[in-house]
């Protein structure tokens, strides 16, 4: 059975979501997957998300008012719903089926002569954002970010749902 107690729930976020990205951190550092620049902004939701969910969770577990636990639950939805549709875009950018920003192509500005700009180049690591720079059972890395933010978005909707038959600091 699923947990339904907000502060159960708000912990599991936080945990799954740092998780998530210590697992984003480790392809990138160990396993020198590069991300491109939609990659580096589908972390901001688990950047904002995992302080979010630790003070739902401390506030639901110190019996806070019904209202905060509802209010901080409700904006780890939109948080979630929102990471769940951008890694959904990204995913379909990698997957052709539509155009990502035309901005997508890791450049930099440009700086001192014409030489130093050819060194600058010859040094960039250009990462396009419309190929997937790892795949595991045909799904990419902005896939399963998908899934997992609609998984964990589902899980803090039912905690939602729940709280108009128990009691919020349970």
């Amino acid at each position: 059975m699923m947990p339904r107690r907000p502060a159960s729930v708000a912990l599991i976020v936080a945990c799954v979501m740092a998780i998530t990205l210590a697992g984003a951190w480790g392809f990138q550092i160990w396993g020198d997957l590069a991300p491109c620049p939609l990659c580096l902004q589908q972390r901001w939701p688990y950047y904002a998300g995992v302080p979010l969910a630790l003070a739902v969770a401390i506030m639901a577990g110190r019996g806070a008012q019904a209202a905060v636990i509802t209010f901080g639950l409700g904006a780890l939805v939109l948080l979630l719903a929102g990471s769940a549709v951008f890694g959904a875009f990204h995913a379909g950018v990698e997957w052709g089926f539509w155009q990502g920003p035309t901005d997508c192509s890791g450049g930099r500005p440009i700086t001192g002569n014409a030489s130093d700009l050819l060194a600058q180049i010859a040094r960039t690591r250009v990462v396009a954002c419309n190929e997937a720079a790892f795949r595991f059972l045909g799904v990419s890395l902005a896939g399963y970010n998908a899934l997992i933010s609609a998984g964990l978005c589902a899980l803090v909707v039912r905690a939602l749902a729940g709280q108009g038959s128990s009691s919020v600091s349970q």
